[in-house]
């Protein structure tokens, strides 16, 4: 049974949103790599690019799962819903892009999807178990990287307390571009699997599957997808991700990358969709911290905050209009 004409409209249109979630996102893959001018931002992306993909092959289905069926109920889904929730997604993308902020795809494409099913059904068509770990983990995610990144600075910069900064800054500069390897792992894993669920949520709402699974056409693509978005990188949001925050060295860098990717590593595993975003700019700041509490920008940090609490209701909100929209040319 072939795919109709409008479901491969809305799947470009998903893919759209993975591209633009790896364009946004890239600054988390490669802004501490960069910043350390451990690589040259064209290399920091297409290492990025490629371990982004690499995931794939590692990280299984767990939070595509969790994302198009843990959190709308499918039996009020329909390719409408999905296309105006990915509409809403995707404007929320492009006004935090233009304004440099690092906010969470991952938020805005929940957001717009519950927006839209609210708008379709009310609220019973949000699953409210569904939404308790993504919720909690907008907090802890970012909490988790900050402490783990603080962890992980007092206890290198211990370890490693007789060396000379020559030599730590050449030891940390190659350990960097495994920690960066590893944090893409981890990015790229957790953010292509929330564009696998929709399109598998889209493909049961339209009657090309009968039950939830997601194919693997679906997985290469999404990661395809994903992984060219991160080539192109989102510059604006490398600058205030890689220096707005604080400031870096190799092995502060390592640091924080590794916190980033242990958090996200495990969130993939236990099936939870978090913000690759709220992760590393924790981890960036318990990195900083560890010199003392001025050596992070907190009016960056701020700005950044307050974008990430109005993601998920201003996405939903545009999402729900968007759908209404859509309503007048049935």
């Amino acid at each position: 049974m072939g795919i109709e004409a409008s479901l491969v409209v809305i799947i470009l249109v998903a893919l759209s949103f993975d591209f633009l979630n790896g364009f946004h996102d890239a600054a988390n893959s490669i802004a501490t790599v960069v910043s350390t001018r451990v690589l040259s931002p064209t290399k920091a992306v297409v290492w990025a690019a490629f371990f982004n993909f690499a995931a794939a092959a590692l990280l299984g289905t767990h939070v595509a799962k969790t994302i198009g069926k843990g959190m709308v109920d499918l039996s009020v889904v329909t390719p409408q819903v999905i296309l105006a929730g990915l509409l809403g997604a995707i404007f929320w993308n492009l006004l935090t892009w233009y304004f440099g902020l690092p906010v969470s795809s991952s938020h805005a494409l929940i957001g717009g999807y519950a927006g839209a099913a609210v708008a379709k059904a009310g609220f019973a068509a949000v699953i409210l178990s569904g939404w308790v770990k993504p919720l909690l983990f907008i907090v802890l995610a970012p909490m988790i990287g900050m402490v783990l990144g603080f962890v992980m600075m007092v206890s290198v910069t211990w370890i490693f307390r007789r060396m000379s900064p020559l030599r730590l800054d050449r030891l940390f500069r190659r350990l960097q571009l495994l920690s960066a390897a590893v944090y893409s792992l981890g990015h790229g894993g957790n953010d292509a699997q929330k564009t696998m669920g929709i399109i598998t949520g889209l493909l049961v709402a339209g009657g090309q599957l009968k039950t939830f699974d997601v194919p693997l056409w679906v997985e290469l693509v999404s990661y395809t997808a994903i992984a060219l978005g991160t080539l192109f990188g989102g510059w604006r949001i490398v600058k205030t991700m890689g220096a707005g925050i604080t400031k870096l060295q190799p092995f502060g860098g390592f640091c924080a990358e590794t916190a980033g990717a242990i958090t996200l590593i495990s969130a993939t595993a236990w099936g939870i969709p978090v913000s690759t975003t709220h992760t590393i700019t924790g981890a960036i700041i318990g990195v900083g911290s560890t010199r003392r509490v001025s050596a992070v920008r907190w009016g960056v940090a701020g700005r950044i905050v307050w974008a990430w609490v109005l993601t998920i209701p201003i996405s939903a909100l545009v999402a729900a209009l968007c759908f209404t929209l859509l309503g007048l040319f049935r």
